[in-house]
This record gives C-alpha cells, structure tokens and sequence, in this order.
C-alpha cells in the first residue's frame, strides 16, 4: 500500500517555490556568460554541490557504494546529466533563456514515451498519447515560426534554431535520465546518493569540457560568484534535496503535475529581467507545450480521482 500522502497546502508552497527556484537557473547563467561561459559555471556549481551532497551523506552515517555496479549505473546517470546540462549550456550562448527553459521542460514527455514502452504500470492512455501530440505541435510551432515578424537575419534565426535544438536535446536527456534512475537499482538507493553520482560526473566532464574548449575565462565579479552560489547551493544542494523529500512524503504524479509552472515562471523571469522577446509564435508554441505535458501528467491524477468518486457513488447507493 501507497503510504504517501496527497498533496496538501505545505506541499503546494514548498512546489511553487521549488519551480521558481529552477525557473531562475537558465536566467542567472544567461545573465553572467560576459563573466564566464555557462558550462564552465554549470561544472563548477555541480562540483560545489557534490561536496556538499557527500558530506550530509557522511554526517547521517551512511556509507556510499563508489565501485561496483551500483556505482556504474551512478555514472551512467551522471554522463546523461552532464550530457543534459552540457546541452543547455550551449544552447544559452545561442538562444533566450526563455525558449531554454520550455524545451528543456519537454522531460516528461520523453520520459513518459520511454516508460511506456518500459513498464507495464507506465502505459500511456489515449488521453495522454493526445497530451504528446498536443506537446509536439506546440514545439512544432516554436521552432517553425519563432522569428514574429521581428526581422532577425538568417544568421541569428539560424543560431536560435540551433540553440532550441540543444535545449529539446537537452529535455531528451532529462527524460533518459528519469527512465534510467526508475527502471535501475538506483530507484531503491538513497536519493542523496544518486544526486552525488549525478552531480560528481557533471564536474568532472563539464568543467574538463570548458578546459578542452578553451572558454576558462572566469571573471570574479560580484554576480557572477553569487550567481554560481545559487546555483550550487539553492539549486543544486538545497531545491534537489527538498524535491526528494517532497517525493517520499506525497504521491509523485500529484507533484509532477506542478512542474509545468517552471517554464511558466522562466519565460515570465526571462521578459522581466532579460528583456528577452515574447513572440505571438513562441507564446503559442509554448502554450501548446504546457497543456500537453499537463494533460500527460495530471492523467494518472485525475484518473484516481474519478476512480474513487465513482467508488464513493457506488457505496451510497442502496443495495
């Protein structure tokens, strides 16, 4: 039996502000790549947060596997992760932080497409097969019309284009991600674990990765060193660990039905603070994104919702 509970008004808050909290990661790295290119940040806030991660595993006394198959599996997840975060880091150096945010946000969707095919219990139902092609012709929209009228040359709708790729890319990532950290031994292994795994690959790569490339240039100027503690320790540390908890506490398809206002809040933060343009195409687009990874979301939801109303109805009718 499920011991998890439905979500209540702690929940509702602690979600609002964790998606506000990722909604700010692809704005702060937008806003400080004149101080340092965003793959050399992404690595250095995962290393800061690995060391973190591990020194609470340590303090509660627990022991982590680092060899052995457990461990290559961790690092398995940890490729993909810095894969993912590779892509996005890329894709900010050519696009806005707001068509970031709502590719990358494509994660259920290509989890929920791989689970099916996965897991049994995972079936996808044909209102959630409409919700993936809602989500499709939403993306479809986005990139096949997100210039609005504005004029931009070949040149830079080429580069958007490229830059939206990675970010869809990227959300692929996040997906294979989740398909692997449920289908492993690594769903019956302490979360803390899986993030150290995750977040130590992502430095070790990310951070090689900047070195290879030659973009080392690391300005210490004042945002730039609070942005990468944000990161490593709101985002990273903190909003991770308080997800996880969120997770053993309350049933996780009510929670995942939250996460569709992250890109809500990254494109808003994005107009706000960046002043980055909000096409009419990118803003259907993105509508038609949210409803569809809503509709896969919120199914299994409402569904024992509908189930358990219809059971109430059944137990007051006289027999």
């Amino acid at each position: 039996m499920d011991s998890r509970k439905s979500i209540d008004i702690t929940a509702v808050g602690l979600m609002v502000g964790i998606c506000l909290i990722w909604a700010f990661q692809p704005i702060g790295l937008k806003s400080t790549t004149v101080f340092a290119a965003p793959v050399l940040q992404i690595g250095l806030r995962s290393g800061i947060a690995a060391v973190c991660v591990f020194a609470l595993v340590r303090l509660s006394g627990q022991s982590m596997e680092l060899y052995g198959r457990t461990a290559g599996l961790g690092a398995l997840a940890g490729l993909l992760f810095a894969a993912e975060f590779f892509a996005v880091g890329e894709a900010l150096k050519h696009t806005s932080a707001s068509h970031v945010v709502v590719f990358l946000y494509t994660a259920p969707i290509f989890a929920a497409l791989c689970l099916h095919w996965k897991l049994p219990s995972e079936r996808l139902a044909a209102v959630q097969w409409g919700g993936i092609g809602v989500a499709a012709v939403g993306i479809a929209f986005a990139f096949l019309a997100p210039q609005g009228g504005g004029g931009e040359t070949a040149g830079n709708l080429g580069a958007m284009l490229w830059g939206d790729g990675l970010a869809l890319l990227a959300g692929a990532g996040w997906g294979l991600t989740t398909v692997l950290i449920r289908t492993t031994r690594l769903s019956s292994i302490p979360a803390t674990h899986v993030l150290f795994y995750q977040l130590a690959i992502a430095f070790v790569i990310l951070t090689g990765a900047a070195v290879l490339a030659g973009e080392t240039t690391f300005v210490p100027a004042p945002p730039l060193l609070l942005n990468i503690a944000f990161q490593a320790l709101i985002v990273s540390f903190l909003s991770f660990l308080t997800w996880f908890w969120l997770l053993t506490k309350y049933r996780a398809s009510q929670l995942g039905v939250f996460s569709f206002m992250t890109p809500v809040f990254g494109v808003l933060l994005g107009v706000l603070l960046l002043g980055e343009p909000l096409t009419p195409e990118f803003a259907i687009g993105t509508a038609g994104v949210l409803l569809g990874i809503l509709i896969v979301s919120a199914y299994p939801w409402a569904e024992r919702l509908l189930t358990a109303a219809r059971g109430g109805v059944a137990q007051r009718e006289p027999s």
